[in-house]
């Protein structure tokens, strides 16, 4: 299943909707429309999304589970920095 199909699985348990989900990212619903046909989710996006759904975002393997959150996002520079 692709990451897009993911997503809107997700939204749709959650009871949530796109054009909120656009609005949560500071994105048009155009661009999110994008996102979904191209299938180009960033790892930002992801944890942005996870945290829009009030769920864990994880990279497992065998033996390792690794959480994300919004902290590991790093504050955007401001201008002139």
């Amino acid at each position: 299943m692709a990451v897009a199909d993911k997503v809107k699985a997700f939204l749709n348990i959650k009871g949530k909707d796109t054009a909120a989900l656009a609005k949560y990212l500071n994105i048009s619903k155009q661009a999110l429309s994008n996102k979904y046909y191209r299938d180009s989710f960033s790892a930002e996006d992801l944890i942005k999304i996870a945290d829009f759904l009030n769920c864990d975002l994880a990279l497992i393997d065998n033996t390792d589970r690794v959480n994300f959150d919004i902290s590991d996002i790093k504050p955007a520079a401001k201008a002139g920095e």
